[in-house]
């Protein structure tokens, strides 16, 4: 996991110093650098850093209270490392939050343990899901490649599946639905034991007649109460980001 940081230090050579450091790592990168609490505090607004460095022996007070201030303007504070010659203001480093404080000169094996702790401490990054939106279809030697923006709906026919394109065309792939439910990126759910529909498409949903409308052609596919969920879950969505309805 890579680490963005910010050093709130008014000594260019410490600032230069920390970052050859922390380069030797190759997870962190730095991405601002401020001279006093004021500037700090910018910064960290700005920028968003996962981890500050912050050198205590220049007016801990007011960096102390820089601390307390962000709670106003952001939800989830970076992790703050305090940095110091000696232990002076190691208690109220602690009762501030801060991950950790390290003395100078540098203790490698020290600080390497605390690295170490810190990508422990950090949650990794979720993964997300992306499927391709370009969808093959093989048959013997020819292969076809569909974008799937472009897909409707697919049908079944038997053991064979239609994927009707917004243009109209049809393109017929010899292979069941089943096949392609897995397979399709996120926005195709299944409404009916024979229809998969691209719900960027859906422009209305009629629970008295059981079909979704799309806005091409003004075409209506039905859905049955086995997907009815899958339906439910679409009118969430769409209902989210539309201007509520007017009695």
């Amino acid at each position: 996991m890579d680490f963005n940081y910010s050093i709130i230090d008014s000594d260019a050579t410490s600032n230069l110093q920390l970052q050859h450091f922390l380069e030797e790592y190759g997870d962190f990168s730095c991405v601002a650098l401020a001279k006093n609490s004021n500037d700090g505090l910018n910064s960290i607004l700005k920028f968003t850093p996962d981890v500050v460095f912050v050198n205590l022996n220049e007016n801990a007070s007011e960096y102390f209270q820089m601390v307390m201030e962000l709670h106003q303007y952001i939800k989830n504070l970076p992790i703050f490392i305090g940095i110091a010659k000696t232990k002076e203001y190691a208690y109220q480093a602690i009762k501030n939050g801060f991950f950790d404080y390290w003395l100078k000169p540098y203790n490698e094996f020290d600080i390497r343990k605390s690295l170490l702790r810190l990508k422990k401490y950090m949650p990794e990054p979720a993964q997300v899901n992306l499927r391709p939106e370009t969808i093959c279809l093989k048959s013997y030697r020819d292969f076809q490649y569909l974008n799937t923006r472009d897909i409707l709906y697919l049908k079944a026919d038997n053991n064979t599946t239609e994927f009707v394109m917004k243009d109209g065309s049809i393109v017929h792939a010899y292979k069941t639905l089943k096949t392609f439910e897995d397979q399709l990126p996120q926005g195709f759910i299944r409404i009916h034991q024979s229809y998969i529909v691209n719900t960027n498409y859906i422009s209305g949903i009629s629970y008295g007649k059981s079909v979704c409308t799309l806005n091409l052609r003004n075409l209506q596919l039905p859905f049955s109460k086995s997907y009815k969920t899958n339906v439910d879950d679409v009118k969430d969505h769409l209902s989210k980001n539309t201007i509520p309805a007017v009695n």
